[in-house]
């Protein structure tokens, strides 16, 4: 998927459809003059529902097109025949789309499962025929009930990634690489902060035809839970990866600081990721020798006592396998 291509926000505005008039209807056929009320009740007016959809990934759908609008329902007619309901309108949306409010920001719902739909906007109910008000001192009743107006609805559609692995790192620490090589993606890769500006996705292909999704998300800096840099842009897209893979070049000058304030950035935007999978990875190790990995080894076995660490060279095709073991056990455990 190209960056260009890739939409996680968009505000849109919806509109339901308005119900039906009921009818105003008295009986008549040959030789019934003055038959009783029989005025059919109007249809509903069409719903904005929402579908989930395994085979989107992003909100491109509505880049182009902002404004929906759902049918009215057709009136009551004679004969107690009721009004044919507006027309649905149906917006399929990646799995993982948050819906808001776009004026007060309240989450409306979530869509999170295959196949998933709701309601977003209900449409207007039909109003009743005059069949419903005839009594015993009022047996032609000439009124009937109007159909309930249609509601409008701006709202705002977010999408957080749901995808098995999350890449978290500083800017260039080589995670767009690391997913192009692991991955048939094509992340925009060169030697300067920033090169991803909007999240990645690819499938990696495991034994026997297994697989998970791995997720290259633009990279965090030091203030980004405050709105530094990409801030929320980038820290929402993890809240629903279920294992967490830190990126850390060998280049580094201090492992250990730049995975706490990867680590902090996380605790302060939300301390249940704290709760995730974690794997510390070295990348760039093909500039270690084995003297200099070995030293390294056994000063982060005393610094990151809890959570695994290996090293990796995307560009030198080191380790890569042994990344994909680790990570589906973790998956899988």
């Amino acid at each position: 998927m190209t960056e260009g291509n890739f939409v996680d926000y968009v505000k849109v505005n919806l509109e339901s459809g308005k119900g039906g008039k009921g009818s105003v209807h008295l009986h008549r056929e040959k030789f019934i003059t003055k038959g009783g009320p029989d005025g059919g009740d109007g249809g509903r007016g069409g719903h904005v529902i929402l579908r989930g959809s395994k085979d989107l990934w992003t909100l491109l759908n509505f880049k182009f097109k902002r404004s929906f609008r759902a049918g009215h329902g057709e009136h009551g007619a004679k004969s107690r025949s009721t009004g044919a309901d507006g027309v649905d309108v149906y917006l399929d949306v990646p799995l993982g789309t948050v819906i808001k409010d776009a004026d007060t920001e309240e989450v409306l719902l979530e869509i999170t499962e295959e196949g998933e739909e709701k309601i977003l906007v209900p449409g207007g109910l039909g109003g009743r025929g005059n069949w419903h008000f005839r009594t015993s001192t009022n047996q032609t009743p000439r009124y009937a009930q109007p159909g309930i107006p249609g509601q409008e609805l701006s709202v705002i559609l977010e999408l957080k990634l749901l995808a098995d692995v999350g890449l978290v790192g500083f800017p260039n620490a080589g995670k767009s690489t690391l997913l192009s090589v692991l991955t048939t993606a094509k992340p925009k890769i060169a030697d300067y902060e920033f090169t991803t500006l909007k999240p990645n996705l690819g499938i990696v292909k495991y034994r026997e035809f297994q697989s998970f999704v791995m997720a290259d998300i633009p990279g965090i800096i030091e203030g980004a839970a405050e709105g530094k840099g990409l801030g929320y842009y980038f820290l929402r897209h993890i809240e629903r990866n279920s294992t967490l893979l830190f990126l850390i070049p060998a280049d580094s000058k201090d492992v250990k600081n730049e995975y706490e304030i990867l680590l902090d950035e996380l605790r302060r935007y939300n301390p249940e990721m704290l709760d995730k999978e974690r794997l510390v990875v070295i990348s760039k190790s093909d500039m270690l020798d084995e003297e200099l990995q070995s030293e390294m080894r056994s000063e982060l076995e005393k610094q990151i006592k809890d959570v695994p660490f290996m090293f990796i060279s995307s560009v030198a095709q080191l380790g890569l396998v042994e990344l994909k073991d680790k990570l589906w056990k973790m998956l899988n455990d």
